[in-house]
């Protein structure tokens, strides 16, 4: 005799064994791991830093540009940020030598923070800085310069000579060269501060420089510095 619920059961089971075999014909499938070692997972996460301060920057850059935030909130976070990118840059020279091309790898389509960080080096609120503060041309202006000038000279003469030790003299001259209102933008020792600052960002903070390198960077400060004090209005 046959029986409707023997039918339903026989056809249930006869449906149900494509299913398992299916199921069990799928690949077993397993996590692929970036890396195979510890060192190997440091670098990616180098590269993942790299890429957080790229993007970051750029869009630092344009919440300045836009008037998102202000100049005394943007440059202490972009000086932050170069100085970060620096040191990552030094711990990355063997497996990022190029920043860009780094970019180009990553489709990172972040101009401003390329300029910012490679090409510059500097905050643009140091690189363009407004000459008409209220200090601009004084007498504290001009004797910061004076300082600033020996300092770089004397570090220099003493063989401290890494990026990190040179790169913030010289951020510190182009800032106060940028508050003496006599000063044209095209004044010499700004042009070559600016040209060195650009120079030192393309390299890690723990490079340093070469005996040739040091030779002309000390040349350079000499002659901006005796350029300085001719174009002072009391310069004899």
């Amino acid at each position: 005799m046959f029986y409707v619920g023997q039918a339903a059961s026989t056809d249930h089971s006869q449906n149900a064994r494509p299913e398992k075999m299916e199921a069990s014909s799928m690949p077993n499938i397993s996590a692929v791991s970036l890396w195979s070692n510890k060192r190997e997972r440091e670098m990616f996460d180098n590269y993942a830093d790299l890429f957080a301060i790229i993007k970051t920057m750029e869009k630092l850059e344009k919440a300045y540009v836009r008037d998102i935030i202000s100049p005394a909130e943007y440059e202490p976070a972009c000086t932050k940020l170069i100085a970060q990118f620096k040191t990552l840059c030094t711990s990355l020279k063997d497996t990022v030598p190029d920043v860009e091309r780094f970019m180009i790898t990553y489709k990172m389509d972040c101009p401003a923070a390329l300029n910012r960080l490679v090409v510059s080096g500097v905050p643009a609120t140091v690189e363009h800085k407004s000459s008409s503060s209220s200090d601009s041309g004084s007498a504290v202006a001009v004797a910061e310069c004076v300082q600033h000038y020996i300092t770089a000279m004397d570090s220099l003469k003493l063989n401290m000579v890494a990026v990190d030790q040179v790169h913030p003299l010289l951020l510190d001259l182009l800032s106060s060269l940028n508050k003496v209102r006599m000063l044209s933008a095209d004044f010499e020792g700004k042009v070559k501060t600016r040209n060195w600052i650009a120079k030192l960002s393309r390299m890690g903070a723990a490079d340093e420089l070469n005996e040739q390198q040091a030779r002309q960077l000390l040349f350079d400060l000499d002659s901006s510095y005796n350029a300085f004090m001719n174009a002072l209005p009391n310069a004899s």
